[in-house]
């Protein structure tokens, strides 16, 4: 991936670190769970825990936004990853509202690094979604029909998000990469650039673009995907 993100024209918007705060986005994991990695963006150790330097939070999520933006503007595709419990709802509540996929349920493994059989998954639920509404299955016993709901229903746990996608995607948006990691080496080894809200116990090295935060605060979560998603919107309104 060789985008250089600071070479991106700058459409983000300023923002007031007092927000950040007021969202908990300081606030990093226990010293004794650090990745030694994040370094450059702790500002200080208190009471055991790890404060990161919002000022260099800021100035990341900027880059991210512009990214965003620029992404939006060229019609690219993204899907924004967050499958811990106080992600879901906000990751899939962004995705709708930016017009971008999602997962929330579990990253199945293969998503990118097989797609070929993926494509083929979600070809189906698609297919068995639109003949239980236009009547295609009327024929069937109910026993057939249920099945068929059944299968419909396991397929839609891990592929709903993504019914949409056509191809490997340009972006993988991610909440917590050390959770994530499966999503992450696949979109390493598939090339795709990875934007991540990373905490203070994950690896930075192994995304493109690291937005260091708290990622387990509800707030904080929210603040930085709805950053990302608004410069999505913003970009594809500007086409």
């Amino acid at each position: 991936m060789n985008t250089n993100f600071a070479d991106l024209p700058n459409k983000a918007p300023d923002y007031d670190l007092r927000d950040l705060l007021e969202a908990g986005c300081h606030f990093g994991h226990q010293k004794a769970k650090w990745n030694p990695h994040m370094a450059e963006w702790i500002y200080m150790e208190k009471d055991g825990v790890h404060i990161f330097d919002l000022a260099k939070t800021a100035a990341q999520l900027q880059l991210a936004y512009n990214f965003a933006y620029d992404l939006g503007a060229k019609g690219k595709t993204v899907v924004m990853v967050g499958t811990k419990r106080q992600a879901r709802e906000i990751v899939s509540g962004a995705a709708k509202q930016a017009g971008v996929s999602y997962i929330v349920s579990r990253w199945l493994g293969g998503f990118l690094t097989n797609w070929e059989q993926v494509k083929q998954s979600i070809k189906k639920m698609n297919e068995i979604e639109t003949g239980l509404k236009n009547g295609k299955y009327d024929g069937y016993t109910k026993f057939e029909r249920v099945q068929l709901e059944k299968e419909q229903n396991k397929l839609e746990r891990f592929f709903l998000g993504v019914k949409d996608v056509k191809s490997t995607p340009d972006c993988v948006f991610v909440v917590d990469p050390k959770r994530e990691i499966i999503a992450i080496t696949e979109a390493r080894a598939e090339g795709v650039p990875v934007v991540a809200l990373i905490d203070s116990n994950a690896d930075p090295d192994l995304v493109d673009l690291p937005i260091p935060a708290n990622d387990d605060a509800v707030k904080s979560i929210r603040f930085i995907v709805d950053q990302f998603a608004a410069g999505y919107m913003a970009g594809k309104a500007a086409k």
